[in-house]
């Protein structure tokens, strides 16, 4: 277990960002699929770990797939271990195994999969996975339907996904469609889902994975809120859903300039805002630091998931903000922040969530005094150099085990 340590500092200075962790993800599933083709830069981080290690178990005929920490890698291969008539059994640690499986145990049943699990992990599936109408709610995870429409292209015969609900999280399905089309898959939208031929056959890709904007967004938090940052890497035609941050930021008041792979945040006044963060659930914990320091009220709406993620983030946030001084307040699907205008330091909990260990660091920069967060290691999720990058343009951050 370690704490990080992190004093007062102005961010200033630039950061090339890594690669997107959402995208290579979708493309190392494609690539397996495909049999074969590279995909780079990869960041060394958990997650990627996860997919990683869970592809190379799958090639070499193992029965266990650990996913570690990772819903993403979870909930792509369960369907598509499904459709390669794999009998395995998934594994995870952290708060993965309580993480929703529900609409997998309810449709894998429906088409040919025996299915062994009490709700979560661990999970044993056998069978082979059928074609057919795959009926599926939109508002629980965007996952499942991604894992889904990397599945179905290679059974025999044709498929349709029918989203139930209202689907949340468009962003990340659009880039899963935008990365299947790279590698030669077809998929149809419908008025209610999508169409998805059978017998399709993946192509083999070499594919440069470009830089992330949920990576980027907490120094552009830091620098809306007082500094000035330029990140590189980034593509602004790109489908994440995150680069929204940069919309979000000037909806804050921050100066924000795009260029052609790098954007630049600076510091100005900023003002509350009302947001709905249904497709950008992911970036509220950047918001509400943001927010903690902005003039007037900020509601943030849609994010009602974030109780199901490496933590609940909605109840950790509020806590974190209230403990510098901050008046949050949550709510059913999101929370209100009124800042105070006296952000202090103070001794946080880092809840093993690497977005939460972010996010607080970004508030640290400013606070009144010395901030200690726990759990620190929990960046390597998804961001190992976080600190790094977090001290090259001058933040103060101190790493130290605690034993």
């Amino acid at each position: 277990m370690k704490t990080v340590l992190l004093k007062n500092s102005k961010p200033n200075g630039t950061v090339v960002v890594p690669p997107s962790k959402s995208a290579a993800h979708r493309a190392l599933f494609c690539s397996f699929l495909a049999g074969g083709g590279d995909v780079s830069p990869i960041i060394d981080s958990n997650d990627m770990k996860a997919t990683v290690g869970v592809l190379d178990a799958l090639k070499g005929g193992k029965e266990t797939l650990d996913c570690i920490e990772s819903g993403s890698t979870l909930r792509f291969a369960v369907p598509v271990a499904a459709a390669l008539g794999k009998s395995v059994r998934f594994v995870g640690s952290g708060l993965l195994p309580q993480r929703p499986l529900g609409e997998y145990l309810r449709l894998l049943p429906m088409h040919g999969v025996s299915v062994k699990s009490e709700g979560g992990l661990p999970l044993e599936i056998s069978g082979k996975l059928q074609s057919g109408i795959y009926e599926i709610r939109g508002d629980i995870s965007s996952q499942y339907i991604t894992g889904l429409l990397l599945a179905l292209p290679v059974l025999d015969g044709d498929s349709e996904i029918r989203i139930t609900t209202e689907l949340q999280s468009q962003s990340y399905v659009d880039m899963t469609l935008r990365v299947l089309a790279l590698y030669g898959i077809e998929v149809r939208k419908t008025d209610c889902g999508y169409f998805v031929p059978g017998n399709q056959k993946y192509e083999k890709k070499n594919l440069t994975v470009e830089g992330d904007w949920s990576q980027a967004a907490f120094f552009m938090s830091a620098a809306a809120i007082g500094g000035d940052v330029t990140l590189q890497g980034l593509d602004y035609s790109s489908a994440q859903g995150d680069k929204a941050v940069v919309d979000v930021m000037r909806q804050f008041g921050a100066d924000v300039f795009v260029g052609e792979n790098s954007v630049r945040c600076k510091k100005n006044r900023l003002c509350g805002i009302d947001i709905d963060c249904s497709d950008i659930p992911d970036m509220v914990p950047a918001i509400a630091v943001t927010a903690a320091f902005a003039q007037g009220k900020t509601v943030i709406r849609g994010a009602e998931r974030l109780r199901f993620k490496e933590s609940n983030r909605l109840a950790a946030v509020v806590s974190n903000l209230r403990l510098m001084g901050v008046d949050a307040l949550e709510t059913a699907d999101g929370m209100i922040i009124t800042p105070s205008g006296n952000v202090h330091g103070a001794s946080l909990m880092g809840y093993n969530d690497h977005r939460i260990v972010m996010a607080f660091s970004v508030a640290a920069m400013f606070a009144a005094a010395d901030t200690a967060i726990s759990d620190a290691e929990s960046i390597n999720k998804s961001y190992p150099s976080f600190f790094d990058d977090y001290n090259s343009v001058g933040g103060k951050a101190f790493v130290f085990d605690n034993r």
